[in-house]
């Protein structure tokens, strides 16, 4: 796609989620649209944001469920960035007059300790560098109406990033098999859904291996200090504000959001 046209289609994405005003999807636009040219146009305005000041925070790992991927027919994870200002991690308030259409995900969150690249990056890899594993909500929300898209048009808008919520249990990467860990969602008190870490291609572990190998490809690097948020447990229930989540893990405890 002409850098002309990456242009366009970010600008439209970026007005969207300034203006609060959903669009139709890409692909509807242009059926041509390419999942590399996806990626062009979240690197436009990634670009944009961090040239206007905001800090990325660490990345997030979106599809990486067999159903997901059956639904939009692909075969591997995609991946957005995280910036600071998406961070309610301190009182868990997310403020829904600052999002369009949001969902919510219980996640697992590996916090960095050490850089991650190279491009063969394993999972013992990802758990030498890592800190500490956290319990945490991602907040997702499109860009695209009615959350009508396919692959591409979630790649392009920075993977349906909105905000996210970190737990404050903080968890050795190697003292718990992070592959049976279970977890249950309640919305307002009322059970939503409950999944199992085994849903995250296996292990959340994979799920960061991948990415990093995936940015590798690209030349980034995964740093010291980032929160990769390594996918979605089970479905993600509607959010609308007086809403209150809490997710409860095994072996990482709680996390709550409420959206204000």
């Amino acid at each position: 796609m002409a850098n002309s046209k990456i242009a366009e289609f970010a600008d439209m994405l970026y007005s969207a989620e300034a203006g609060r005003t959903a669009i139709r999807a890409l692909t509807d636009t242009d059926p041509s649209f390419t999942v590399a040219d996806a990626y062009a146009v979240q690197m436009h305005n990634v670009k944009r944001w961090t040239g206007a000041g905001r800090a990325i925070s660490g990345k997030k790992i979106g599809l990486t469920s067999k159903g997901m991927q059956d639904q939009l027919g692909v075969d591997e994870p995609d991946y957005g960035h995280l910036f600071g200002d998406m961070d309610c991690s301190g009182d868990g308030r997310v403020q829904t007059g600052k999002l369009l259409q949001p969902k919510i995900e219980a996640e697992i969150a590996f916090i960095l300790k050490g850089d991650l690249s190279g491009g063969s990056v394993t999972a013992e890899d990802v758990l030498d560098a890592t800190e500490y594993v956290v319990a945490a909500f991602e907040v997702v929300d499109s860009r695209i109406k009615d959350w009508k898209l396919r692959l591409p048009d979630t790649v392009a808008d920075n993977a349906s990033s909105g905000r996210y919520v970190l737990g404050s249990k903080r968890v050795p990467p190697r003292s718990a098999d992070l592959s049976a860990i279970t977890m249950e969602i309640l919305k307002n008190g009322d059970l939503a859904g409950e999944g199992v870490s085994s849903a995250v291609l296996g292990n959340p572990s994979y799920s960061v291996a991948w990415l990093s190998n995936k940015l590798w490809e690209y030349g980034v690097t995964l740093k010291k200090g980032e929160v990769v948020l390594s996918g979605a447990l089970s479905a993600a229930p509607a959010a609308s504000a007086g809403d209150v989540f809490e997710a409860r893990f095994s072996v990482l405890g709680d996390v709550t959001a409420e959206f204000v």
